[in-house]
């Protein structure tokens, strides 16, 4: 625990003026980010008498060893630098919402030449015009189901799509007229556009105006005696008052608005957001975040503001926006959403009347999201702290382990042996700083010497880094002294470990103190987790440690493990994979990867070209006579009990009689019908001769 006193900037150094401010813990990474009017007077009320700080802040600034600030002209530049900073450095201390990637959106590629409309999730990408979000992807699917009557926009995938413009031939979608069938020239690039610039207005809320068109066009086609197409307008009308219905009007003026709504108590809030377009509810979302600061109504109101805009503009930022508190900087921050959307943006509480009356419902749905996030063990803050110092208490550490690491082997009989190190920290996994290894030294079925290797291997990095950065003064390169890589990006071992946790027991655990006294490590503290009975062990003990079947920090240690353990396996699956994965073309002599690509491309597939006469084959580029009679030999081969090829001719020679089939006895079953036996099955942490691994990212060092 540090001394705030050790680190308080000397009076008159702070300027008093508008700035963000960045407080760094022992080893330099950003903790917390904040934005003040008045640096010298924000910054002071952080040094007073600790014994009055609130318990969260109380805990930031006796965890943080240093302060610095960078002063702005204005406010609104201080908001933007805050929230850029937030994004970068995703400090600790800072309240952060999370499940915000969680929620699909229709989407509408006008950044391709023929636009696609289509369920997307995760962060929004240029070009791409985004309605939404919604609760379910169902719900989307639905409503363009109905549209797609009157507004015929291509819906495939690039593959589908290709592969339609190859045969001339549309697909399904295309027949039935939910497609105008761009691929097959149907309709021209500028057409298309045009269908799919109506479905975005359509969906924008300009939905009166296009059906009133709609009703004008099919009353002149019954006048001029057309009337089946007076009947396609009519059901087209139909479809489109049919998927507005799923859309109830909740504000009669036609309102652009979105509507925040929070819930909270000392430790948690929940937000939820509800986005009116044209008067009708268009999507919603909500997010939970651990109250890390002290922080009111109003500054969570803030966050969230910075949260749902910070990425968006244009016509994403309504005119007007609803909360149930004004933030303290309410000028600047309206200031800062009207140079998001081009033009100025209202931000008030609702008083009275439809807009007060669906605030209210909005806070139900926030208060309905708060008790349903309480009944989740993993994400309750209280329980993570009881979690994290039950651990810290069974194995004598002086403080809870707020950052873990942890390691597990993967292979498959000794082959592709590979391991994974997952982080949690604060008790919640830190999926950015997972890492996985590929066993270097050695193959075969020697998990202490893995275990030794990947422990090793991981805390030199570290030691070269912290040796590099010159303990990360502020005299070391990137200007401010921070652990960081020549492109900017934090380094990847940068950050020491509290506790290291490994898949397995005594042995393992030993491998990894091993490694780290060789490294002359001695402030990490090191502990294995045996599946067989869920024992703790620690280096040097020869009886384990048993934590009660109820403990939170059981439980814990339980999901660091599986974690780490499900990570490898999917690493180790996909190494496999990789490895066994082969092609009939790989036995073709003299054909290289790219000319594999070449016939693959030209015919769609390995079936269409095992089709393929020999002289079919020598019409792809690059591809002689005696190289295709090469490919043919090969195709006809690999593939069971397939036909011979007359060389001379390129034809298939059909053979009458069916080849005879493999005798079986007893209870072996033909084949074909053996069933597949699966390689993974449950292990203890001593014995895991084919426990196999796998990752969601990271790296590979």
């Amino acid at each position: 625990m540090a001394d705030p006193s050790s680190y308080r900037p000397r009076p008159g150094e702070i300027p008093d003026s508008p700035g963000v401010y960045k407080f760094r813990d022992e080893h330099r990474r950003v903790i917390y980010v904040g934005k003040a009017k008045s640096l010298r007077q924000r910054l002071a009320s952080y040094f007073q008498d600790l014994a009055g700080l609130h318990p969260r802040t109380r805990s930031m600034v006796t965890t943080a060893a240093s302060v610095e600030w960078t002063v702005v002209a204005t406010e609104v530049e201080a908001l933007q630098l805050e929230y850029s900073w937030i994004k970068e450095f995703d400090p600790r201390f800072n309240v952060k919402y999370r499940d915000d990637k969680s929620y699909p959106y229709l989407a509408v590629t006008l950044n391709e030449e023929f636009p696609r409309v289509q369920v997307m999730r995760g962060s929004k990408k240029k070009g791409v015009r985004y309605f939404g979000p919604y609760a379910q992807a169902w719900a989307i699917r639905d409503t363009v189901d109905l549209m797609l009557r009157v507004f015929p926009v291509r819906t495939c995938s690039a593959g589908v799509f290709k592969n339609a413009a190859r045969t001339g031939r549309p697909c399904l979608l295309g027949y039935i007229g939910k497609c105008a069938a761009p691929c097959t020239g149907r309709v021209t690039p500028d057409e298309h556009r045009a269908l799919a610039e109506d479905f975005c207005h359509f969906m924008a809320g300009r939905t009166g105006t296009y059906i009133r068109r709609l009703e004008r066009e099919m009353a002149a086609a019954a006048e001029d005696m057309e009337y089946e197409r007076a009947g396609r307008l009519r059901d087209d009308i139909g479809a489109l008052r049919s998927a507005m219905e799923k859309n109830a009007v909740v504000l009669a003026d036609a309102t652009d608005a979105d509507l925040i709504a929070l819930a909270e108590d000392e430790l948690e809030a929940a937000v939820q957001i509800f986005h009116v377009r044209g008067g009708r509810v268009r999507g919603q979302r909500g997010w939970i975040t651990d109250k890390v600061e002290n922080v009111d109504t109003a500054g969570l109101v803030e966050h969230a503001l910075q949260q749902l805009y910070g990425e968006e503009s244009g016509d994403a930022v309504p005119k007007e926006v609803l909360v149930p508190a004004v933030p303290e900087d309410a000028e600047a921050i309206g200031q800062w959403l009207a140079g998001r959307r081009g033009s100025n943006v209202s931000l008030r509480i609702p008083q009275r009347g439809d807009k007060k009356d669906l605030m209210a419902t909005v806070q139900r749905n926030a208060q309905q999201a708060l008790v349903l996030h309480k009944t989740k063990r993993a994400g309750d803050l209280t329980t993570r702290s009881r979690a994290l110092e039950e651990i810290a208490e069974a194995l004598d550490l002086p403080g809870a382990p707020l950052r873990i690491e942890c390691y597990d082997i993967s292979h498959l009989q000794g082959d592709d042996v590979v391991a994974s190190m997952i982080v949690f920290e604060d008790g919640l996994p830190r999926k950015s700083e997972y890492r996985r290894f590929a066993i270097k030294t050695f193959e075969g079925q020697d998990d202490v010497r893995s275990m030794h290797e990947v422990i090793t291997r991981r805390f030199k990095r570290y030691l070269a880094e912290k040796e590099r950065t010159g303990e990360w003064d502020a005299a070391a390169p990137g200007g401010d002294g921070s652990p960081t890589e020549d492109d900017g990006r934090p380094k990847r071992f940068a950050y020491p470990p509290q506790l290291v946790v490994v898949d397995g027991g005594q042995p393992q655990v030993a491998a990894a103190q091993r490694a780290l006294d060789e490294l002359g490590i001695d402030d990490i503290a090191v502990c294995g987790l045996a599946k067989r009975l869920e024992e703790v062990w620690v280096p040097g003990e020869d009886d384990p440690i048993v934590l009660p079947r109820s403990s939170e920090g059981l439980y814990l240690l339980q999901r660091v493990r599986d974690t780490a353990h499900d990570f490898a396996i999917r690493y180790q699956r996909a190494k496999r994979a990789k490895r066994v994965r082969t092609s009939p073309l790989d036995d073709v002599p003299g054909l290289g990867e790219s000319r594999k690509l070449t016939l693959i491309k030209h015919f769609g597939s390995v079936r269409r070209l095992r089709q393929a006469t020999i002289e079919q084959i020598c019409e792809v580029p690059g591809i002689g006579r005696k190289t295709a009679e090469n490919i043919a030999v090969a195709l006809t081969s690999a593939a069971p009990g397939g036909p011979a090829v007359n060389m001379a001719t390129g034809e298939i020679i059909e053979d009458d009689d069916p080849p005879p089939a493999a005798p079986h006895h007893g209870d072996t079953p033909p084949p074909g019908d053996v069933p597949a036996q699966s390689t993974a099955r449950r292990y203890t942490g001593e014995e895991h001769a084919d426990h196999e691994h796998g990752p969601d990212g990271g790296s590979t060092p």
